[in-house]
């Protein structure tokens, strides 16, 4: 099927180019007290909508593997597929810092092929910085990671690779204990080389000690309002899942509208509305097509 809209720079009002988005400027941001926005994408297309709108940054999430190919969690995401979902986004949204998510057993067996996996995601994938669930036993591994020049974002706190440990989704960090635990796990990172921390769904209150002793940015998913930035899977902020958690409301309702343009759709093509046809013979074409259709036999 031909796209007749794959340039959108002539097919919508577009900016001129904007000044990129790096992790120098996110830094920037943080220190400043400037808050910066995230949110997941897993194509071209989208990504240069969301590069429209301004946002500093995108994150190809291990999500894809649910959100994209329907399965039941993210630990079944396929390594290349996410490479070449980066390098996608990466195109889309060349002006915007692009995050990539390593996938469950991409990094977790071996570090010498952590590292590779890692360095295919900034090399094929054009990806700005690597995102790993962490715990403080992999600060050898960011270290070597650091060393050689992968820039890594640590994610702490809940880690939906090991929902099957914990028989699903899970907070991390309410008891004093745990709380303690991550606290001891970010300045690891930190320490580590990691350029950036993620925390996910942590008390409040814990993710504001973090913030308050980290020097580097710390962005939040269900961690409270005091991280330096946010992030959470665009199709929850779209109104497109079924289910959204409390701290990524819908803003639109994206899933609404998609179901009533196909309804619309499946109208016209019931009633053959289906606009002017662009597609035309001139006189001296029409007339040798139907010449040639009279000698052809019944």
């Amino acid at each position: 099927m031909t796209n007749l809209h794959n340039n959108l720079s002539e097919t919508t009002d577009l900016p001129s180019a904007r000044a990129p988005t790096t992790l120098r400027t996110i830094l920037k941001m943080a220190r400043s007290g400037e808050k910066f926005a995230c949110l997941t994408c897993y194509d071209a297309t989208t990504a240069r909508w969301l590069q429209q709108a301004g946002l500093h940054m995108m994150l190809v999430g291990d999500t894809a593997g649910e959100v994209i190919l329907g399965f039941p969690s993210t630990i079944h995401t396929p390594l290349d597929f996410l490479i070449m979902l980066t390098a996608g986004v990466k195109r889309g949204a060349p002006e915007t810092l692009v995050m990539a998510d390593m996938p469950f057993m991409s990094y977790q067996a071996d570090d010498a092929q952590a590292i590779r996996n890692a360095g295919r995601f900034l090399t094929e994938g054009l990806a700005d910085l690597v995102k790993m669930e962490v715990d403080r036993s992999f600060a050898p591994l960011v270290k070597q990671m650091c060393r050689a020049g992968i820039p890594v974002v640590a994610h702490i706190g809940s880690r939906p690779q090991h929902a099957k440990m914990h028989g699903g989704y899970y907070a991390a960090g309410k008891s004093a204990t745990s709380a303690l635990e991550l606290l001891d796990t970010a300045q690891a990172m930190i320490d580590a080389g990691a350029v950036m921390l993620l925390v996910e769904a942590a008390p409040a209150e814990v993710t504001h000690e973090i913030v308050r002793a980290s020097p580097i940015p710390v962005i939040g998913c269900g961690a409270g309002s005091s991280c330096h930035g946010q992030v959470v899977v665009l199709q929850d902020l779209l109104g497109m899942t079924a289910w959204q958690p409390a701290f990524a409301l819908p803003t639109v309702q994206v899933g609404g509208q998609i179901t009533a343009a196909a309804q619309r759709w499946m109208e016209r093509v019931a009633t053959s509305d289906l606009g002017e046809h662009p597609y035309v013979m001139n006189d001296i074409e029409r007339r040798a097509f139907e010449s040639a259709l009279r000698e052809r036999p019944a």
